[in-house]
């Protein structure tokens, strides 16, 4: 056989070699990646967002926060500029702490944001929530 015909066979066995050793990571590599996010609601459960402002001294976006029900709540504020997020874009986020919520007594708490950006109305929802049971005092009673 020529020399050109054996580095024809060469060739394809180091492309069919690559392949199999790159196929399987780039598809395990795509595979795990980070699933899609999905749009907040502006209420999630029995937590709603009352109110967004912007603090006129710090210039920050101030979040209402309510929950009602019974337990505790870690709850994930979003900021945006619209209601409907755009595609890849990033929103600032707050974590705010309820706890000791009791049934028919709401409890309230505020989200504090980023520094908002002056001539922009600002968007302010739910975006996840976490509750814990209260727990049972020892004892009884």
């Amino acid at each position: 056989m020529s020399a050109l015909k054996w580095q024809g066979w060469l060739v394809g066995l180091l492309v069919l070699a690559g392949l199999l050793v790159f196929a399987p990571l780039g598809l395990y590599v795509w595979a795990s990646g980070d699933p899609a996010p999905s749009s907040p609601t502006v209420a999630a459960g029995s937590v709603r967002v009352t109110g967004c402002r912007i603090d006129p001294a710090s210039r920050r976006v101030v979040a209402g926060v309510e929950a009602t029900g019974q337990g505790s709540y870690v709850v994930t504020v979003e900021f945006r500029d619209r209601a409907e997020p755009g595609p890849g874009v990033r929103s600032a986020q707050s974590l705010v702490s309820i706890p000791g919520v009791t049934p028919g007594t709401p409890e309230r708490s505020e989200a504090i944001g980023p520094v908002w950006p002056p001539a922009t109305t600002p968007w302010c929802g739910v975006a996840h929530t976490t509750r814990t049971e209260a727990a049972a005092t020892p004892g009884g009673g």
